[in-house]
């Protein structure tokens, strides 16, 4: 293993069954505030007349500068968590709350406006232009957010050295390995300088050493940007580099690693 896998023993009040909120980490202050708290939050959708619980209660903090990670297998409610947080979905019951404000109770409008300074997505399929080189696709995103156009170039150039791509940011996607491209996704995703960063599956499609250079991006990303990450994996190989594991079975927390 790698030594930037090695993730530091996790404490024991951490790897407890049944836990559902995650402590603060060592390097945070105690009077620290979360970056993203969930309370009770349950999401049910309306299947055949029926109701369909999907989450059942989860509690959640998320603290600045952390890398975590949601584990699950298909169905067990990890996506539905994601999109709640990242404001594509609004809770049946329970709060979120982002930087302190009822994110739970905003409407659409207002959500998409903290997406667009706030909170980056990364997808399983990259969700890139293919018309457009790795560098226009970065500094697509940096449009949308209304950033500055004097500030465009020096950002894109630095988000792509930050991924490893600086000698390859004129070219298109389809003349880019699969790896390639999920960094480009990830320099787009920071771009804007969000505070957290929302992965869904970012190494299902890559092979096991393409999913270690990913997450090397991912630690350096956190350090250097300032960043949370939370992501949805069902690899076992890339779990030590988390600061934080949540195993999560039919919509609740199992175990907390």
């Amino acid at each position: 293993m790698l030594a930037w896998l090695r993730r530091r023993p996790a404490p024991e009040a951490d790897r407890a069954e049944g836990t559902q909120t995650n402590p603060a980490p060592e390097s945070v202050a105690a009077t620290e505030e979360p970056l993203l708290s969930v309370r009770g939050v349950e999401r049910s959708f309306d299947v055949g007349g029926a109701k369909l619980r999907v989450l059942k209660g989860i509690n959640l903090d998320l603290y600045p500068k952390q890398l975590i990670m949601l584990r699950g297998r298909s169905g067990s409610g990890k996506t539905t968590l994601m999109n709640l947080m990242g404001g594509l979905d609004t809770p049946t019951e329970g709060t979120i709350h982002f930087r302190g404000r009822p994110f739970h109770e905003w409407n659409d409008d207002r959500r998409t406006e903290v997406r667009r300074r706030d909170i980056g997505f990364i997808f399983q399929a990259y969700a890139l232009l293919p018309l457009l080189s790795a560098y226009e696709n970065v500094e697509l995103s940096l449009r949308m957010a209304g950033v500055p156009r004097s500030e465009w170039k020096a950002r894109v150039t630095s988000c792509m050295e930050l991924v490893g791509l600086g000698k390859r940011m004129h070219h298109r996607p389809f003349e880019l390995s699969g790896g390639e491209q999920q960094r480009v996704a990830i320099a787009k995703a920071i771009a804007h300088r969000p505070s957290l960063l929302l992965a869904d599956e970012p190494t299902a499609e890559l092979d096991s050493q393409m999913a270690a250079q990913i997450m090397n991006v991912f630690r350096e990303i956190v350090a250097r940007e300032n960043v949370t990450i939370c992501m949805t994996t069902h690899d076992p190989t890339i779990m030590e580099v988390a600061d934080h594991v949540y195993e999560m079975v039919d919509g609740v927390f199992a175990r907390n690693g």
